[in-house]
């Protein structure tokens, strides 16, 4: 056999032992009379010795190893001298009687070492090689045990894994397609699915009342940290549920991973927070509550007074930034800039300084008197020694551009511990948005999300009030999971779709497979699909989700690696009636 044991399994009481271990060269230090390798597999690191008593020839192979041969050693386990009591082999090392090289290796173009030398680029076109460091064979670990984890509780709970299609129908709601073209359909094409959500609800309608899948999903949108063209979900649907059924499941399961995967325990119910109020008091619908720095409406007190930024505001709104009334001129000036960015999207930003010593300086003394940014301070909480920072325009606007600079604050003030978690419910989400450019409403959600029951008639009176039977999972800041109760009698589902702007024809061409299911008897259903990378990156402690996929993409959607997407073969293209024919001249 290749190996007795892996390079991360002896210890002290193995002393005296016989070994045969396979790896890796980590690393080379000749030191003379003797020489170490530190030998490496995805299980550890062990300490090889070559030293005047090793056979000759195994002392000529040992000069001319390199880091990254595949090397296959065998010694007896021997107590170290100089322990290292960073890595659980430290106490021990192998005296090598017999080595073989199994592989040589060129040199790598970065260090398989805990913090590599190479750049994200370099790292990405030899994923292979950033594959064996540590850090990168930590979180594939963690995934793993994540999903086996995810597996174990909702097997418990009778839910059954069913794989649903990967070659469907492309629909017009939602993120844009990938499309694939079929070569016996000529001019026809499946799409890529971006979630099983139909299949689910049709597997509901079959009586398979409880149905999870860890499933790949696919959206062609522009790309960001937590965000790639392919991703997976932790899938899930029940049938003959309410609301309150799916979130006592779920939050089982999510302290669940919690506590399997990371040992931590919560005792008492996760929050749950009304969309309305989320946006109010966070600017966010997926908020960060593992700080205060809430957002507080001043629209009533700043407006009418003469400064004609709050004056023609829909809204004015400010946060606390506690104990930074010693900001300078060059720190104001950077959030000034910072709030000004597109992605932010504000015109600028007013401050109130409350010094030590009760006095108060603002960047609008001229317009308001002292008096009354003192009480604007007090009824947002603020303190002598903090900074009270303000936003105004367009209400929806504002509040997200407050959010950010909170987050913004929330790092700079280091309240956004990534080993602290604050999980919560978001519910009550507005069950439609209205698109001016468009003029038509769109599914918050996504169209098969039922309304609350007693918002219904608002259908005849004002859609942009009816309130979704739709809930998220958040955590610190993070949108997790997301799911509804769906609707499951037909009438209600085309009441909907003629909301939406989808003629007959058009509701009954894209989906009349599921409108003609439920017609045979659908149970009332719902369910929620998590993000299984985000899920994965949060308990890493990582803002990206890259590091927890083995093989992702780069921010322009291209593997490196293998160079994706790439042009195909005039003969593949006219299999697939794609090429185009050049009109003579």
């Amino acid at each position: 056999m290749y190996r007795t044991h892996t390079c991360g399994e002896l210890r002290i009481d193995n002393t005296g032992t016989g070994t045969t271990l396979a790896g890796w060269v980590q690393k080379v230090r000749n030191l003379g009379a003797m020489t170490f390798i530190d030998l490496r597999d995805r299980y550890g690191i062990t300490q090889l010795v070559v030293d005047e008593n090793t056979p000759a020839e195994v002392r000529a192979a040992t000069a001319g190893l390199g880091r990254e041969y595949v090397i296959q050693a065998t010694g007896t386990v021997r107590e170290r001298s100089s322990k290292n009591p960073k890595i659980p082999t430290g106490d021990i090392e192998v005296a090598v009687s017999a080595l073989t090289v199994l592989n040589r290796s060129e040199v790598p173009p970065f260090t398989i070492e805990e913090h590599s030398d190479g750049g994200d680029d370099l790292r990405m076109k030899y994923r292979y090689l950033d594959l064996r460091r540590p850090p990168l064979q930590r979180n594939i670990l963690l995934r793993h045990r994540m999903a086996q984890s995810a597996r174990r509780f909702l097997d418990g709970e009778g839910f059954l894994e069913i794989e649903t299609p990967f070659l469907i129908r492309s629909t017009p709601e939602g993120a844009r397609d990938f499309v694939v073209p079929s070569r016996m359909n000529p001019g026809e094409f499946y799409a890529l699915p971006q979630s099983p959500q139909t299949f689910k609800q049709l597997l509901m309608v079959s009586g398979y009342d409880r149905y999870f899948q860890i499933v790949r999903c696919f959206r062609d949108e522009d790309l960001r940290a937590d965000r790639q063209p392919e991703f997976t979900q932790i899938d899930c649907e029940m049938s003959f549920v309410e609301q309150e059924d799916v979130l006592e499941i779920f939050e089982r399961f999510a302290k669940y991973l919690f506590r399997e995967t990371l040992g931590i325990e919560f005792g008492s119910a996760f929050p749950r927070m009304p969309w309305s109020e989320a946006m109010a008091r966070y600017g966010s619908d997926k908020p960060d509550i593992r700080f205060g720095m809430e957002i507080n409406d001043l629209s009533d007190r700043a407006r009418g007074r003469g400064f004609a930024v709050f004056d023609s505001a829909e809204y004015v709104g400010g946060i606390v930034a506690t104990g930074c009334a010693g900001y300078t001129r060059k720190q104001i000036d950077e959030l000034t800039e910072f709030v000004k960015r597109p992605q932010v999207g504000a015109k600028g930003l007013v401050w109130i300084r409350l010094a030590e010593d009760g006095s108060v300086k603002s960047s609008i003394d001229k317009f308001f008197p002292a008096e009354e940014l003192l009480a604007w301070a007090a009824a947002c909480g603020a303190a002598a020694g903090d900074l009270l920072l303000l936003l105004a325009g367009n209400r929806m606007k504002t509040l997200a551009a407050l959010n950010v600079l909170r987050l913004e604050m929330g790092d700079r003030l280091g309240l956004r511990d990534p080993g602290k978690f604050a999980p919560l419910w978001v519910v009550d989400f507005p069950l439609l948005e209205w698109d001016e450019e468009t003029k038509r409403f769109y599914a918050m959600h996504h169209p098969f999300t039922s309304p609350k029951p007693e918002d219904i008639p608002l259908f005849d009176t004002d859609p942009a009030k009816i309130r979704a039977n739709a809930y998220d999972f958040v955590v610190n800041g993070t949108e997790v999971g997301g799911g509804s109760i769906r609707i499951f009698d037909s009438g209600l589902q085309s009441r909907l779709f003629e909301t939406l702007g989808f003629s007959h024809e058009d509701a009954e061409k894209q989906f009349g497979f599921l409108m003609n299911a439920f017609k045979y008897g659908a149970p009332p259903h719902g369910g929620i699909a998590f993000g299984f990378d985000r899920f994965c990156s949060l308990f890493g402690g990582a803002d990206s989700i890259r590091d927890f996929i083995a093989f992702p993409k780069n921010n322009a959607g291209r593997d490196v690696m293998v160079d994706a997407p790439a042009p195909i073969a005039d003969t593949q293209l006219d299999e697939l009636a794609l090429r185009v024919a050049v009109p003579e001249q």
